[in-house]
């Protein structure tokens, strides 16, 4: 793994410690933070599996499982920038772990829901329980990455996104086929027991694993902390000079709401596929005189999500690579935003599968290069509302997204409807983050430029 030290050393004598640094912050944290995401999405949207055989069992149309999808970003809307606010004043040792443990105990409660009502409700439990969980991580790793190497190690976390998808399908296609009936209860109810609880020994495991800041690093020598620490503690400083650290300012700072909005415009396309791919499998079917069993459908469905991860690897790396990151945005989503309604038009399963990989693959590129921009003029308490805004309102798109898709099937009877709209949000992307190019690229100059000018100062110095 390459981790660009050409491009974060402070002097000619220190690009060996960068390079040890890095490597072994990286090897410390990303799969342990990855593991935690891949539970994190998995457990969050496992209830598009257990949809093939709960929607009977609790006798739900679409849009009631429209609703019940969407419900969980009510509390997780509302309790983002509080949440975050907490990580940053307590500690993310803390905060992390009992976010995890949370979510755990209430996705193992979903095993024993018994009409729509109670699912309802433990699916807005169950947003209350994980507010906070993905900023908080956003922000814990800026005080981790230094702003060079940050694309890509975001892209490394994020893989576990595509990845819970990927093979989170299939297992959760097997549990549900081949559990069905073990200890008296129906393969949905085994799904979330089997998926949920992990989650809470990982969580008791994140209270003794993580550490809060590189200054508290006893796994990294003495060296090894105070370069770090200096490293980043400089670039917040810089990211105050050319934006702000006030909470209140950055509550109301357009820019935050305008990275909201291309946010919400990437995450609806996302949250339409993750909730309701499952289901547009099954219509292929239908469609095209086909048939496929539980297992089947769900080895297809990884199929779009396995392709989205390879190629967010490799794009986040190509951002780094070239310090470009407001097009590394824009064109994934373009593509997103075209081929999603053109697998609507397809003449074989093949096909229709093949294009909305091609739309997967455009919304996981988009997703860790998005996530640089608030740290170009966010940081301190400022970052942790701004990260914390910023993905309440494109959690939001998680509210919408489900329901009106559900919704549209419903009163339409396929899926041409809902997928035009998935297009049109990650067109409403493309734009908004365009606008914001010309102001964000000169504060990400004016940044470069400062941690440069503090960087040589330390080195003369």
């Amino acid at each position: 793994m390459s981790f660009g030290t050409d491009q974060i050393h402070q002097g000619k004598d220190r690009p060996v410690i960068q390079a040890q640094v890095m490597r072994k912050v990286a090897m410390r944290l990303i799969p342990f933070l990855a593991v935690a995401y891949f539970f994190n999405y998995l457990d969050r949207t496992n209830i598009s599996f257990a949809k093939l055989t709960m929607s009977e069992d609790l006798g739900l149309t679409e849009t009631m499982y429209g609703l019940a999808s969407g419900l969980f970003f009510i509390g997780y809307v509302f309790l983002e920038v509080p949440s975050n606010l907490a990580l940053h004043r307590f500690g993310a040792r803390r905060w992390i772990a009992r976010i995890v443990v949370s979510w755990g105990l209430v996705t193992a409660a979903m095993a024993f829901v018994n009409t729509p009502t109670a699912l309802y409700i433990t699916r807005i439990l169950l947003g209350i329980a994980e507010a906070g969980f993905f900023p908080g991580i956003m922000l814990y790793l800026t005080f981790w990455f230094p702003r060079a190497v940050r694309v890509r190690l975001i892209g490394m976390f994020m893989l576990a996104l595509p990845i819970s998808s990927a093979l989170g399908a299939p297992v959760s296609g097997a549990i549900l086929q081949y559990l069905d009936g073990v200890f008296g209860l129906a393969g949905w109810q085994m799904l979330f027991l089997i998926q949920g609880i992990p989650t809470v020994l990982l969580g008791i495991a994140a209270w003794f694993y993580l550490t809060d800041h590189p200054r508290h690093a006893k796994w990294l020598t003495a060296a090894e902390r105070q370069w770090l620490a200096a490293t980043v503690e400089s670039e917040h400083q810089t990211a105050s000079q050319v934006g702000h650290t006030s909470v209140g300012r950055t509550l109301r700072d357009p820019r935050v709401w305008t990275l909201g909005i291309v946010y919400f415009g990437i995450a609806y396309g996302l949250f339409a596929l993750s909730f309701f791919l499952p289901t547009i499998v099954g219509g292929l079917a239908a469609t095209f005189n086909t048939k496929f069993s539980i297992l089947e459908t769900s080895l297809i469905v990884a199929v779009p999500f396995a392709c989205g991860a390879i190629a967010m690897v490799f794009w986040s790396r190509h951002s780094d690579r070239t310090g470009e990151r407001f097009w590394h945005v824009a064109l994934p989503a373009l593509l997103a935003a075209v081929s999603i309604p053109m697998a609507l038009y397809t003449n074989s399963p093949f096909a229709t599968m093949a294009v909305i990989s091609v739309t997967a693959i455009g919304i996981f590129c988009a997703l860790p290069v998005f996530w640089y921009l608030p740290s170009i003029f966010l940081s301190g308490a400022g970052a942790a509302a701004g990260i914390a805004l910023v993905n309440t309102l494109g959690a939001s798109s998680g509210l919408v997204a489900p329901y009106l898709t559900g919704w549209l099937l419903d009163a339409t009877g396929d899926s041409r409807a809902a997928m035009w709209v998935v297009g049109g949000f990650e067109l409403v992307a493309v734009i908004a983050v365009l606008l914001l190019r010309k102001n964000l690229r000169a504060a990400d100059i004016d940044r470069g430029s400062a941690v440069t000018a503090t960087s040589q100062a330390s080195h003369n110095s």
